[in-house]
């Protein structure tokens, strides 16, 4: 049975009134509470910001689906004072522009503004996406902003007091409260991901806002519920304050997501696997390879053991070991703990970070040689080496985006690591000779359209030039 909030209001207020001067202590435990629950709203909500974006998505019609230019909102939190902002990927997927709205300051009217650029409107670029934790990081040109941390030193149980800051249908700076209904809830709509529960309020809206324990501290960032109706209906999940962290810190780093890898495939434990395997349990995850030659096969991982711990976390789920592998650090040997048959081992993993196609491309770059000063990338010419690196192109002929430059005087164009630019305008580029000749001759406030192509597929990006 559920316990709302105002039934437990009157269960303090009953446990009060058994002690002497029960009137008296009802109305100071109630006047306490009331305070304390106020002072974490005071500490969150300036660190809450609101995100509008404009930008196009798939809408249907009486001809079918089409493009159309939409505007949505979602909520995002300040987590460095320099104006690096956290929110959701599908917040700002797909976005020509996003502006990031800060709540305005006690004792201002939202016109005025306030101290540190509270109340105003900042355009935002991306620093970096990952969709795989649906996470997005953003920068603001704005300094000395209240700031939220991200974890808590105490670690987070089932009934503890957490609250939702966001804007819901707009509504900004909306606080909600409830409790922690689970630390690690795999849903079927999340994939190989553990995610934090929540019954406090969260609507459309909400996502990419923290949620918070009674320290003000970010345990979570808010992502998507479960309803029928649309609503909040009590099941809300959201992303782990680690999880957030170490993307964030490589996102900064990066641009991208580098997570360490050891070198093995792993499965979920079935009933009908353990039977026939005749494992000693039922469930948790069991090696299905170790890459001949890879970091584990050489600490002495086999086909076989079940994965018990890893850096310390139970391994009780294909999801947990995501996340303890999200949360370890590079550069240090993962501690491995596994169970061969009745016998436990533990060993260090030398574990690695894969080369992906992106930074193979930034090391063949240079400043010096490479810049496209009015973009602020750098590019490199296509060739077809770099055509095999990057898998099969629609075109011989293009500028690599080999790195973007994190330069608040460039324009904001939208590139991203990886894109490989074939027009400009209407003038092909096939080398980075022309694509520097191209956007030269372009004038101070005039339209620029890109042809490109992004993760396989050909897209405009279309900007003005700065």
């Amino acid at each position: 049975m559920r316990l709302d909030r105002s039934a437990g209001l009157a269960l303090l207020t009953l446990v009060a009134a058994a002690t002497p001067d029960a009137a008296l202590a009802a109305d100071d435990v109630l006047r306490r509470m009331d305070a304390a629950f106020q002072q974490v709203v005071a500490r969150v909500s300036p660190a809450v910001v609101q995100i509008q974006v404009i930008g196009y998505s798939a809408v249907e019609g009486p001809d079918g689906s089409a493009l159309a230019r939409q505007r949505t909102i979602g909520s995002g939190v300040i987590v460095d004072p320099d104006g690096f902002v956290v929110t959701n990927h599908h917040v700002v997927r797909g976005a020509q522009r996003i502006r990031v709205s800060l709540p305005t300051a006690p004792g201002d009217s939202p016109g005025r503004g306030g101290s540190a650029g509270r109340g105003r409107l900042f355009e935002a670029r991306v620093v970096g996406l990952h969709a795989e934790t649906d996470l997005a990081l953003l920068k603001i040109d704005a300094r000395g902003l209240p700031a939220l941390p991200l974890g808590s030193n105490r670690p987070l149980k089932p009934g503890q007091l957490v609250w939702a800051v966001g804007s819901p249908q707009g509504l900004a700076s909306t606080v909600t409260m409830g409790v922690i209904s689970s630390v690690a809830r795999q849903t079927p709509v999340s994939g190989p991901m553990l995610f934090v529960q929540t019954d406090a309020p969260i609507n459309p809206g909400n996502s990419g806002g923290p949620l918070v324990d009674s320290e003000g501290t970010v345990v979570g960032v808010n992502t998507f519920i479960l309803s029928q109706s649309g609503g909040s209906q009590g099941l809300g999940f959201a992303i782990p304050a680690g999880v957030v962290k170490f993307v964030v810190d490589s996102l900064r780093r990066h641009g991208q997501v580098r997570r360490v890898e050891m070198g093995i495939g792993a499965q979920e434990v079935t009933p009908n696997m353990a039977a026939g395997l005749g494992l000693v349990r039922d469930y948790g995850v069991i090696v299905s390879d170790a890459t001949p030659d890879g970091p584990a096969a050489a600490a002495g991982v086999r086909t076989g053991d079940l994965v018990e711990t890893v850096d310390g976390h139970a391994i009780e789920s294909l999801p947990a070991m995501a996340i303890a592998m999200y949360q370890h650090a590079e550069g240090t040997p993962v501690k491995l703990t596994v169970r061969r048959g009745a016998e436990l081992r533990s060993m260090e993993v030398a574990g690695v970070v894969p080369r992906r196609p992106e930074e193979q491309l930034q090391a063949m770059a240079t400043p010096e040689k490479n810049l496209v000063a009015r973009l602020g990338i750098l590019g490199v010419s296509l060739t077809p080496e770099l055509a095999e690196l990057a898998s099969a192109l629609r075109r011989p002929t293009g500028v690599v985006v080999a790195a973007r430059l994190a330069d608040p005087a460039t324009v904001e164009s939208g590139l991203q690591t990886g894109d490989v630019i074939y027009v400009v305008n209407r003038t092909s580029v096939g080398e980075l000779a022309g694509l520097r000749a191209a956007i030269d001759a372009i004038k101070v406030g005039a339209p620029v359209v890109l042809t490109l192509e992004r993760q396989g597929k050909l897209i405009y990006l279309s900007f003005e030039m700065e």
